[in-house]
């Protein structure tokens, strides 16, 4: 049986690839996660009893926990999704970022390094470093053209310059110690166990409280949107098929404007959920003062791993997009816990004084 460690585990995207690596049957899974606001165990709360997960509650900046785990369990592969990851919660208070996301990075790639160079059984000597970082880090496109893998990058949001300077440390590790690494850069993910205080489960939530839905500015910010199951079986993918040293973009084929998104959710909810006085829910669009530096349009070209590695998304944004509203209407209990903590769909991103 294989074993992963995987940090952030808890987390949107950690614990959908957690669940997803479970239901293969044949992964052990070591779960580090800190539990910010934005990890929530109640999201793995199906494989909690799971013989093959163990979940540990940590930080990836503490280098002697993260030592301890990888002698003790042995993994032949860690995957790094453990960051802080919202452009507005990164224009509000910049720190956090900078802590978790390049000092945490730095602390998890010395753990790593010694684990790597002091363990020589097969296990440890075909392991690989896996670290999940976004299309943020190229910048802003126009309005045509994609990000490939040879874009250079430049970060505009505080958020995305941590993340590019933690891509910068994963990648000097492998060419100055030889550390077997895999980068990935992601579009906007989607789907079920999403913190309210993104794009599409804030509307959806909005929509159905009959609250205004804020967009930015005029709303033609251009996303390229990927299912998050989709992002996890490409992962997966990189993983066992990839090459160390190299980066791998992953895109879903799918470019929506903000404003897209927003009218499509309100016209599955107004099919869905019909019985109600605000409806259409269009008419609750509000637009409001855009995010600063807020970056016009995001693409991924994914045709390298498509070509290499065989991988390509499954789902369409019609398709990802039903299925995530109807998880939203189907566990209630979980988001409506969600809410009763530390957001409650404030607007954030607003530059003040700090």
């Amino acid at each position: 049986m294989k074993t992963w460690l995987i940090t952030g585990g808890a987390g949107f995207i950690g614990s959908n690839f957690v669940r997803q690596c479970l239901s293969q049957g044949a992964i052990r899974v070591i779960n580090l996660d800190k539990l910010t606001y934005a990890g929530n165990r109640e999201s793995l709360a199906s494989v909690a009893d799971n013989p093959n997960y163990i979940f540990i509650q940590g930080s990836i900046g503490d280098r002697a926990l993260v030592k301890e785990l990888l002698l003790k369990y042995r993994p032949g592969a860690l995957v790094n999704f453990a960051a802080e990851s919202h452009v507005d919660r990164s224009i509000d208070g910049p720190a956090d970022f900078i802590q978790t996301n390049i000092v945490g990075t730095f602390e998890l790639l010395e753990a790593v390094q010694f684990y790597w160079n002091n363990t020589k059984d097969a296990q440890s000597q075909s392991f690989k470093f896996l670290h999940v970082s976004t299309d943020e880090v190229y910048g802003s496109l126009g309005a045509e053209g994609y990000f490939t893998e040879k874009t250079a990058y430049s970060p505009n949001s505080p958020y995305s310059a941590s993340k590019a300077a933690s891509d910068h440390l994963v990648r000097a590790w492998h060419h100055t110690y030889g550390l077997p690494v895999l980068i990935t850069n992601c579009s906007n993910n989607y789907g079920p166990y999403q913190f309210p205080e993104k794009l599409i489960p804030l509307i959806i939530l909005k929509a159905l409280a009959g609250e205004p839905l804020p967009v930015y500015g005029d709303g033609q910010h251009v996303r390229d949107w990927l299912y998050v199951e989709d992002h996890c079986w490409a992962i997966n993918t990189v993983l066992e098929k990839g090459r160390p040293g190299e980066t791998y973009n992953i895109g879903g084929h799918c470019e929506k404007t903000n404003l897209e998104v927003v009218k499509t959710i309100c016209t599955i909810l107004d099919e869905l959920v019909p019985e109600t006085l605000f409806k259409p829910r269009s008419s609750l669009i509000t637009f409001v003062a855009d995010r600063p530096g807020h970056d016009r349009r995001y693409a991924i070209d994914a045709g390298k791993i498509q070509r290499e590695l065989g991988w390509v998304p499954q789902e369409t944004f019609e398709t990802g997009i039903r299925k995530t509203i109807q998880w939203y209407l189907n566990n209630k209990e979980w988001w409506q816990r969600m809410q009763d903590g530390s957001y409650r769909g404030e607007r954030l991103g607003v530059i003040s004084s700090r």
